[in-house]
């Protein structure tokens, strides 16, 4: 485990060592106070004499001893955790550089509560390990089995004595560990569940307090942090009596040495002064042993950390190549695409083509799998079986930064970043002016609410865009996809979050982004893609016909059924009372 942790480290596993050799020298000095305190016991037993200039240098020498422990030990954490937070940030780089080759999908399914658990209370822990756990437990370990070895040089039954209650304490220890791991696995999943439960109660609020279901939504964040706390006292209540016994045991280093070895010297098979210099040891090594014993409780909980780490970033990444675009156009297609969503199919055997150049409107119902084909189109999963192309170039023999320099995705729900719009928009191209920003925001109809803000443009768009509207925000991702000015944009329900006034204004900021372009949109508002150049209709993951407006209304049942549907939701209108809607 250790080396795991120390593949991270880099060149700062040399301040891990260091660090190591600092707090053995302050737990060294932690325990020669006791040896000059046996020093001091010897003229009362009247082995020896001592002067009062001993005496006070003996005093002083464990007040030196003090001192210096108290020295060592601080720059021995400084280098252990200096060592430590840089290993942390190897670990959380390695990971976000895994994570962006991940499908987006992958990253999704896991939930912001387990990311947020991972990225950050997991890796934290691993601190524990890198500046605690090897420099203070390594040496807390060497220290007393260097006394112990002095021991048995001094009287080694005395020694035997002093090491009969370690038995006892590694025996409770391990017991203690082998019934927490068994149910390690289960404490954490539940923890998981509860990290996610916390977010999407958090996030939700505002529908919960709307539909009135306080009720339900506590009920279910109740009953997961209950299973936290159940799976926690499940765990602690097989290990507190152990924990309680090896901690009692442990620091009782002289637990046999006292009565026994005064029995010893009474009946002459050992000495005075070897008793007292063992008794002296004992009581030295308890504390520093004990400590290093307690790091080993959580070496359990770093083993499954690094290992959940490492099973993730160790899953299939997204396949891909280092290689820059290299199609001969920017015509798209999908041959015999299959695609799964955690074993079950939701694409079968797609084939089509969408020219460059050209508007091509995907349409069907919610669940058809036109979300699907547009994010394989952007390659943010591989496709199960078949190929997707751009140029005849298939996604996964190019980079995906040549990937995205090629296409603008302009998603139904955009996240905005916690600075101003001006930066916001500037996402699109991050080497724009401040006046191509502006033009682009103009070009996406966004001027008119920017100009009504207190700080303009320059005004923060507050955590994940909250301080604005879904129209807004859906708005300023078009002025990053004006701005960015990509050959492919791929639009999916851009005008999701529009009122009727405002939804003119859009359409027009859309005709900005897609001229020249190859596009694709997804569309439930039907009467907003009849002028598309091919229309693609999806049934259940299937290709149910693809055509213009005038020839599927005439030759595509389902095509006409999604017609009928749009028409009566347009002309739909609240009325009061008993009137006719």
């Amino acid at each position: 485990m250790f080396g795991k942790a120390m593949q991270y480290a880099g060149d700062y596993r040399k301040k891990t060592y260091a660090s190591v050799a600092w707090l053995l020298g302050a737990v060294i000095a932690g325990i020669l106070p006791y040896f000059f305190i046996y020093q001091l016991i010897r003229p009362l037993l009247g082995i020896g004499g001592m002067t009062a200039a001993g005496i006070l240098w003996r005093i002083g020498m464990i007040a030196a001893c003090g001192i210096l422990y108290a020295l060592l030990y601080v720059h021995g954490l400084t280098l252990s955790h200096d060592s430590a937070y840089h290993t942390l940030q190897n670990i959380r780089v390695c990971l976000q550089k895994k994570m962006e080759n991940q499908p987006m999908g992958m990253i999704q399914e896991r939930g912001v509560g387990t990311m947020k658990k991972m990225f950050i209370d997991d890796i934290e822990t691993i601190e524990l390990l890198m500046a605690h756990v090897i420099p203070e437990g390594l040496a807390g370990l060497a220290v007393p089995i260097g006394v112990i070895i002095t021991m048995f040089l001094a009287d080694w039954k005395l020694a035997l004595l002093s090491l009969l209650a370690l038995p006892l304490g590694m025996l409770s220890m391990g017991i203690c560990f082998k019934l927490g791991n068994d149910k390690m696995g289960a404490y954490y999943s539940a923890a998981q569940r509860m990290n996610n439960t916390i977010v999407e109660y958090v996030n939700g609020m505002e529908v919960v307090k709307v539909f009135n279901r306080d009720g339900d939504s506590y009920r279910r964040l109740e009953n997961d942090v209950k299973s936290y706390r159940d799976f926690t006292l499940d765990w602690y209540r097989v290990c507190w009596p152990w924990m309680a016994l090896y901690n009692s045991i442990l620091p009782c280093v002289a637990l046999f040495t006292l009565p026994l070895g005064t029995w010893f010297v009474i009946q002459g098979w050992s000495e005075l002064a070897d008793f007292v210099l063992v008794l002296c040891m004992s009581f030295g090594i308890g504390a520093p042993l004990l400590r290093a014993m307690s790091f080993m409780g959580k070496i359990p909980q770093l083993n499954y950390k690094i290992e959940e780490l490492e099973k993730m970033m160790q899953a299939e990444p997204l396949k891909q190549s280092d290689q820059p675009f290299a199609g001969k156009d920017h015509t798209i297609r999908f041959e015999n695409v299959h695609f799964s969503y955690q074993e079950e199919e939701v694409l079968h055997g797609i084939s089509l083509t969408i020219p460059e150049g050209k508007m091509t409107a995907l349409v069907g119902e919610s669940g058809s799998g036109k979300s699907t084909l547009a994010r394989l189109m952007v390659h943010f999963y591989d496709a199960s079986e078949g190929m997707v192309s751009m140029g005849g170039q298939n996604l996964q023999d190019m980079s995906l930064e040549s990937l995205n320099d090629r296409i603008s995705y302009v998603a139904q729900e955009q996240f905005l970043f916690h600075m101003s719009i001006l930066e916001n928009i500037r996402l699109g191209r991050p080497s724009a002016t401040d006046q191509e920003v502006i033009e682009a925001a103009k070009k996406a109809q966004c001027m008119e609410f920017i100009d009504r803000l207190p700080e303009g443009i320059h005004t923060s768009a507050g955590d994940g865009g909250k301080e604005l509207s879904g129209g807004e925000r859906q708005r300023i991702s078009l002025a990053r996809a004006i701005l960015k000015d990509a050959p492919v944009v791929v639009l999916d329900e851009a005008t999701a979050f529009m009122d009727p006034q405002n939804e003119e204004k859009m359409n027009r900021a859309i005709a900005e982004v897609i001229r020249g372009k190859t596009v694709v949109v997804i569309a439930h508002r039907l009467y907003t893609i009849t002028g598309a150049d091919q229309i693609c209709v999806l049934d259940q993951g299937n290709l149910a016909a693809v055509g213009k407006h005038e020839e599927l209304l005439h030759s595509c049942a389902e095509y006409q059924k999604l017609w009928r549907a749009a028409e009566g939701s347009r002309n739909w209108k609240v009325s009061a009372g008993g009137e006719k809607a």
